[in-house]
């Protein structure tokens, strides 16, 4: 199965820091960490979110692969239309969860908020 993690420069940097093979623990006040299950849902956030909302003014998609039967026990989630799907993963489980993710987590977009030139 391929997921999708729209992420902040801050956050790519701390999964670079990891070789891309595994997402970075969440924050104490962040209980789920949420993969989205398509490619447009993850651009939306990282272009009409990330990209103009954090303090770096850019986002990136990422794509990886996972082995769905692992992922069967997770929540799925519909946060809005029938696109915006989610899975939740539970914050004390993403160290198992990154043990599952196959190969490397791979940069498949980009996005640059307004005057931001890196």
């Amino acid at each position: 199965m391929t997921l999708y993690r729209p992420v902040g420069l801050k956050e790519l940097e701390k999964i670079e820091a990891q070789d891309f093979r595994a997402f970075p623990p969440r924050l104490p006040e962040q209980p789920i960490f949420y993969p989205v299950t398509n490619r447009a849902y993850a651009q939306q956030i990282a272009r009409d979110w990330n990209a103009k909302y954090n303090d770096e003014k850019i986002g990136y998609v990422t794509e990886f692969d996972i082995d769905s039967d692992y992922c069967a026990k997770f929540d799925h989630k519909v946060v809005g239309g029938a696109n915006h799907e989610e899975l939740w993963v539970p914050a004390e489980l993403l160290e198992e969860f990154n043990q599952k993710i196959i190969g490397k987590i791979r940069i498949v977009d980009e996005f640059r908020g307004e005057g931001v030139d890196i």
